[in-house]
């Protein structure tokens, strides 16, 4: 019978060398190597052997669940995910899983309160993507419902209202009719539903001023008036009129804008 001559330890913390008869047999992990009592002189018969394999890959699949763990938290779908991509066999992967969430380490309630409770503070993500991303971790439906309990109605008014300002910073060359627009679509695209959209829009209050709707007409009806070049004479100004109706901007005032253009280009 097989015996174990010598026990090495290699050079990665937690690991060790098995020979049998002076010869290199087999590694171990620490946990295997205790669980078992290896030592000097023990007979290995083959369904030790067989035993040992099995535990070693428990060991070795459960070693990786932890190393991914130790980087963020993870939910069962993207452990289990991790798990097959690593080549585990699915009866080692049921048994890990379910010793990872015995040890609380793995656990998609906590997850998807501690993702919504970052989302919060750190994004300007609302509810529907909120959910969408976490429905794309496996997280099961009635878990995202409760965790989404954690956005209190003040917290998001008070994100969406953030987002808002930024977006009507980032449009506020745009016609006020377009960028209002714009705003509404970016809070939609965020995740935040058609009635809280409409009250961070209220609350923004949005007012048209008509010097700056103006200022916004002349930078965007000059960059028409380029593009429309092709063109000349009255079926330039039909299609920039066209362009900048489009954008939101009232007739009068294109119709303004290019009677200017006109007489411009006519001194020219």
């Amino acid at each position: 019978m097989p015996t174990i001559t010598k026990i090495t330890t290699q050079k990665r913390k937690g690991r060790y060398n098995i020979y049998l008869d002076e010869v290199y047999a087999f590694p171990v992990s620490e946990s295997v190597l205790i669980q078992f009592r290896l030592a000097k002189g023990m007979e290995i018969t083959p369904e030790l052997r067989k035993e040992l394999d099995t535990a070693e890959a428990h060991a070795q699949a459960y070693q990786l669940a932890l190393n991914y763990l130790s980087y963020q938290l993870r939910t069962e779908m993207e452990m289990r995910i991790y798990l097959k991509q690593h080549d585990i066999p699915l009866a080692v992967r049921q048994q890990v899983v379910a010793r990872l969430y015995e040890l609380n380490l793995l656990d998609d309630a906590g997850y998807a309160a501690s993702y919504v409770r970052t989302a919060m503070r750190t994004s300007d993500k609302g509810p529907q993507v909120i959910r969408t991303k976490l429905r794309e971790k496996g997280v099961k439906s009635e878990l995202i419902t409760i965790a989404l309990e954690e956005f209190k109605p003040a917290t998001l008014l008070t994100n969406g209202l953030k987002l808002a300002e930024k977006l009507a910073k980032r449009y506020r060359q745009q016609s006020f009719n377009t960028r209002k627009q714009k705003i509404r679509l970016g809070l939609r695209q965020k995740g935040f539903d058609s009635d809280t959209t409409n009250q961070i829009i209220g609350q923004l209050d949005l007012v048209k001023d008509e010097d700056s709707e103006w200022a916004a007409l002349v930078e965007q009806g000059e960059k028409t008036w380029r593009k429309t070049a092709r063109y000349s004479g009255y079926e330039r100004q039909q299609k920039a009129k066209q362009q900048l109706y489009r954008k939101g901007f009232a007739l009068d005032q294109i119709e303004r804008f290019l009677t200017e253009k006109k007489v411009k280009l006519t001194k020219h």
